[in-house]
């Protein structure tokens, strides 16, 4: 009953935070009304909230606290990392076809593909301009070495389609430029907004790698194993785009010989990819490739909680409680 009862206060504490960041967005977007285009707005509006969880603005806050600091200057600091989290989401969707995002029109589905770049731009843009002002060079630095790595990491995702690439390390290195660079960017960043020392920086970047790292497996087996009705997308996508995402990988790398050269043959056919989806999923689980991409994602979020050990004073006792919270509802999410 207890666990029960602490799950509830820290879902409770989590809506919270991120009905706070949300007022902090549409505050900034209120003061910049004057200065953009109509449509401009609408398409941020539309896109800001249009669902999620601010779990990257929630980090920089959770961090900022934990180094001691407590002010309102971190939700205009997090409100950046969710300003670049949705710029991507902007782009994405486009490089993607994506038709829909949170069980809505994805932006550029309903506001036109130029709309959805350039605000996609303007919100780049202004989440650097944020970082810079309340975090300095520092926290700059970090910040653009997070977005130039996500570029690189869709490169790399590209990459490794094109050429089938069941290396296990060129995943984890496509998914940590793709996600895992930013959430141990919003981690460290806060850290560094804080003061914090070199320490707990450092604990707190590793926090953000693992768990990015996390939540990225978990994504890719949603997109085998999800409801669409939960996701807000359709499943299948990723291996409709030739994507080699871990479950894959784990299996061809174990399967006979016939369940392998049947495996690449789907994946070689564009056409196959998007037909064959139910067949792939079935080797997947004949092999255990779910059960055992579900356990990486579970040493993923251990090795995550193992670096808040640092933050054991009572008055940092909420922040952490929060952080090992947000780690395990990665594993519970099913959207």
């Amino acid at each position: 009953m207890q666990s029960v009862v602490h799950e509830e206060s820290i879902l409770g504490a989590v809506k919270g935070e991120a009905e706070k960041i949300d007022r902090c967005m549409k505050d900034d977007l209120d003061r910049l009304k004057p200065d953009l285009d109509d449509l401009l707005l609408e398409v941020l509006h539309y896109g800001l909230f249009n669902g999620g969880k601010r779990i990257r603005p929630l980090l920089v806050i959770l961090a900022s606290r934990l180094c001691g600091r407590r002010d309102d200057d971190a939700y205009r600091l997090g409100v950046a990392f969710e300003y670049l989290h949705a710029a991507t989401l902007f782009h994405d969707d486009i490089i993607d076809k994506s038709e829909t995002r949170r069980g809505k029109q994805s932006v550029y589905r309903k506001f036109g593909t130029i709309a959805a770049i350039l605000a996609g731009d303007f919100l780049h843009a202004k989440a650097m301009a944020t970082v810079g002002t309340f975090s300095g060079q520092d926290g700059l630095t970090v910040f653009c070495k997070a977005t130039t790595g996500m570029v690189d990491g869709e490169f790399m995702q590209l990459r490794n389609a094109a050429k089938h690439n069941l290396s296990e390390l060129d995943y984890y290195h496509a998914i940590m430029g793709k996600t895992g660079l930013l959430i141990a960017a919003a981690c460290e960043v806060g850290a560094i907004f804080a003061g914090g020392d070199e320490q707990s920086v450092k604990a707190l970047r590793e926090y953000g790698i693992h768990l990015g790292c996390a939540y990225q497996i978990v994504d890719d087996l949603l997109d085998y194993l999800g409801h669409s009705e939960k996701t807000g997308k359709a499943v299948g996508n990723d291996l409709a785009e030739g994507k080699m995402t871990l479950p894959l990988i784990l299996t061809i790398n174990r399967a006979n010989e016939t369940d392998r050269n049947q495996l690449m043959q789907i994946i070689e056919d564009n056409n196959a990819r998007a037909l064959c989806f139910g067949e792939v999923c079935a080797i997947i689980a004949k092999y255990g490739g779910f059960e055992e991409t579900r356990k990486k994602a579970v040493d993923a979020v251990e090795a995550a909680l193992n670096m808040l050990g640092r933050f054991s004073e009572k008055s940092v006792g909420l922040e952490r409680n929060l952080l090992e919270g947000l780690a395990r509802y990665v594993l519970a999410r099913e959207k």
